[in-house]
């Protein structure tokens, strides 16, 4: 049987100089001469990058700049073949048999075969990794290979070559320099590294797609400092705050783009303490919050979709998902009162049976999530409910969200099957929600390799949640990118990260 779905799944001279100037390191290894036609302005793109000095696995996207996966996500919710020219996959989706492509190499010219993606996948299923788990891997000849498991088809794993790493210990695998000085198969080759300062790669020539448009990218390691090298002139692109995003935005010379994920920001309901067991009011709750015009408080687009529960990537990218329930105070009051919740003496804040409906929210102060706190703050208090804000460290905040001690958090809703078992919504979850048949299709989403059964699955589950509102999701999941005019190829919401789909970029110096 064949399926269509996989498991996995410039500078100009004085900016260029600019650089240079602003690094040691690289005044020592010398700058290029401005006349070198490599580095016209036309020809390179600096993106800056925090927190980061190299390309490891599950840390950024960066790694497909050089490595390719089997498969990658396009915007219309398939999958397009990369590594993987075809597949083929047992009834129960467990079994996958991978073809591959026979004209893929390494930047050393050693062809790309099954035995790397075996190689890799048994690296990052080693103890001392254990960045993934497959139940078996088994290459069948030079470019076939078989995965026993369930992988939920990822695109994200990318793979790397065994004649380079195997007889490297993975006990230091996050430190092996490979990181720094990698030899991929995509499209862009590394060309060099300067520690702490960046690394420097080409077009790939060789690629099998086609060498890129872009002829150089620099990854410029700046910490903190992103936005003030885009602005200054010494960077491309740089990802973005919320905050920071009306003084780009009102810069000509940049654009702001923003993708999304099928997870979301939101308000965990503590389900079985007092205030918040009765299902109205945690339904009273999220009709009382506009979050469209939320979206525009914290910058983002007014139309980025919106949806309640929970939604599978493919259905966020296919859009298939129902609307969410509407910004609606005067039905969220008149629930309120179903529930006996009144304004008895007329300060402003209900009450019922003599206690005010008051509580308390932990919230993690970064990236606008304090803006969005403050303004679900204002909009309970014009239905009549007080809440403060507990303003914690990140990992105090999630600390106290996984021991069930909480009334109210803002944090995130994870989207997959497995974050959903362990965390907020499945058997002896700390949000204190129980519902049977809500625990019964998270299993079955945990177990299940067909996507066309995870999205049937997903649909249920959606209208469970719609209706028991253990958690209310606020605004999508989402990144921000400030990006030089000049770049173009990205669009928001489903085309926006550019070191995902920097293969797809180019340069127009207007």
């Amino acid at each position: 049987m064949t399926s269509d779905v996989a498991p996995f799944s410039p500078i100009d001279r004085r900016r260029f100089a600019q650089l240079c100037a602003g690094s040691l390191a690289l005044a020592a290894i010398g700058c290029p001469r401005g006349d070198d036609p490599a580095y016209r302005r036309g020809s390179t793109l600096v993106m800056a990058v925090s927190d980061v000095n190299d390309i490891k696995p599950d840390v950024t996207d960066l790694d497909f700049l050089v490595f390719l996966p089997l498969a990658k996500w396009d915007e219309r919710g398939e999958l397009e073949p990369r590594l993987a020219q075809r597949w083929e996959h047992s009834p129960d989706y467990r079994d996958w048999t991978y073809h591959l492509r026979t004209d893929v190499r390494w930047n050393d010219g050693t062809p790309v075969t099954a035995h790397d993606v075996k190689f890799t996948l048994d690296l990052l299923s080693h103890p001392d990794v254990h960045e993934y788990v497959f139940e078996s891997v088994t290459v069948l000849d030079d470019f076939t290979v078989k995965i026993w498991g369930n992988p939920l088809y990822r695109d994200d794993i990318v793979f790397y070559p065994k004649h380079l790493l195997e007889h490297l210990n993975p006990k230091q695998f996050w430190e092996w320099d490979f990181w720094t000085r990698p030899v991929g198969n995509g499209p862009f080759r590394f060309v060099r590294h300067v520690p702490e300062t960046m690394i420097e790669f080409e077009a790939n020539p060789d690629y099998y797609r086609g060498k890129p448009k872009i002829d150089r990218v620099i990854l410029k390691f700046v910490g903190k400092a992103g936005l003030t090298e885009l602005l200054s002139g010494n960077a491309d692109i740089a990802a973005g705050d919320l905050p920071q995003i009306p003084r780009v935005a009102r810069d000509p010379r940049f654009r702001v783009y923003h993708s999304i994920h099928p997870g979301a920001r939101a308000i965990y309901w503590k389900c079985d303490h007092p205030l918040f067991r009765d299902t109205r009011v945690r339904r009273a709750l999220t009709l009382a919050i506009d979050r469209r015009e939320l979206l525009r408080v914290l910058n983002l687009p007014a139309d980025l979709p919106i949806a309640d529960g929970v939604l599978t990537r493919r259905q966020l990218l296919r859009r298939q998902f129902a609307e969410p329930l509407p910004y609606d105070p005067e039905q969220a009051r008149g629930l309120l009162e179903a529930a006996g919740w009144r304004d008895h003496d007329g300060d402003g804040v209900r009450e019922r049976q003599g206690r005010p409906f008051r509580f308390s929210a932990i919230v993690n102060d970064g990236n606008g999530v304090n803006q969005l706190a403050v303004y679900v703050q204002a909009m309970l208090r014009r239905v009549g409910i007080h809440m403060d804000l507990q303003v914690l460290d990140g990992g105090l905040m999630w600390k106290r969200l996984d021991a069930g001690d909480f009334e109210a958090a803002f944090g995130w809703q994870q989207w997959g099957p497995d974050e959903a078992r362990k965390r907020y919504l499945g058997r002896d979850n700390p949000t204190g929600y129980r519902n049977p048949e809500a625990i019964r299709l998270i299993d079955q989403a945990v177990a299940t390799g067909d996507p066309d059964e995870l999205d049937r699955i997903y649909r249920a589950l959606a209208e469970i949640l719609r209706a028991d509102l253990p958690l209310t999701r606020l605004v999508p999941a989402s990144r921000t990118w400030f990006v030089h005019r000049r770049v173009r190829g990205l669009s928001t919401p489903f085309h926006a990260n550019p070191d995902t789909y920097m293969e797809d970029l180019w340069l127009e110096d207007r």
